[in-house]
């Protein structure tokens, strides 16, 4: 038995599986797609096997993880829990069905954890949340942690702040790009070739945050920073302050966080 089967390969699902085969190696992974020929061409890219459909993948490894939209997750369940044994282990990647939620759609007895993890993972610099309920399930993290390694940053987080996790660091990067595109537009109004406006907005972004991490400092203290007193920087805050930009950001986390949590209701 394989160590880690991927029951759907988009955009998380594949993601997870390529850093599935870095951490544990192409030969532990099998993957299943509703569309068979997707899961062959990853499967081909990475070097790992491609399962006829979900039943296959499902009797094939130790750790399923589940990358269907919350929509789908009951009908892939009700699916595989005929050929589902002992001492498999689900992780539901689906934004807003709680672990009771899925515990009520399999064979009692089943160990099941959520995870929750952005698209930075296809490049392992992504951060996963991961929880289990109280019991047996929680004696999986590790194995979950390993087999997801090579994604980037795993933290255990409370499931009742899935949904503010998810807006904050799975919905994002959507955010993020808007605003990386919108420098590298002002960029070019300033007069950079595009190429470069865009290139030097992200590195900009990501040495920012990397400075975040590894200092330890407040952001605000690290804007108080930049900001020299009648500079051009000051200038440019004082402009965005003028159109609400961090308010139209805590209002798009609101409504991220919002919209996850009704998922788990529909």
């Amino acid at each position: 038995m394989k160590e880690a089967a991927f029951l759907g390969t988009g955009n998380m699902g594949g993601a997870l599986a390529r850093a599935a085969c870095r951490s544990i190696g192409p030969d532990q992974v099998i993957l299943s797609n509703r569309t068979r020929a997707k899961a062959e061409a990853l499967a081909g890219e990475l070097g790992c096997t491609a399962a006829r459909d979900n039943r296959e993948a499902a009797q094939s490894a130790r750790y399923l993880f589940l990358g269907v939209k919350p929509h789908l997750m009951r009908g892939l369940l009700e699916e595989i829990a005929p050929v589902l044994s002992p001492g498999q282990v689900l992780v539901s990647m689906a934004a807003g069905l709680t672990l009771e939620t899925l515990a009520g759609w399999v064979p009692d007895g089943t160990a099941v954890l959520r995870i929750m993890p952005n698209t930075p993972c296809a490049i392992g610099k992504g951060l996963v949340a991961l929880c289990a309920a109280p019991g047996p399930a929680e004696e999986h993290g590790p194995a979950v942690e390993k087999i997801l390694c090579a994604a980037g940053r795993v933290e255990r987080v409370e499931e009742r702040l899935f949904d503010a996790f998810s807006a904050v660091a799975g919905c994002s990067p959507a955010f993020i790009y808007l605003f990386l595109e919108a420098l590298a537009d002002g960029g070019v109004l300033a007069g950079l070739p595009r190429k470069q406006a865009v290139a030097f907005a992200a590195q900009a972004m990501a040495g920012s945050a990397a400075l975040v991490l590894e200092s330890g400092e407040h952001p605000g203290a690290l804007k108080d920073a930049v900001c020299s007193p009648g500079g051009s920087t000051i200038e440019g805050v004082a402009a965005l302050e003028r159109h609400g930009f961090r308010g139209a950001v805590i209002d798009a986390v609101e409504a991220a966080w919002s919209k996850s949590a009704s998922l788990g209701k529909q």
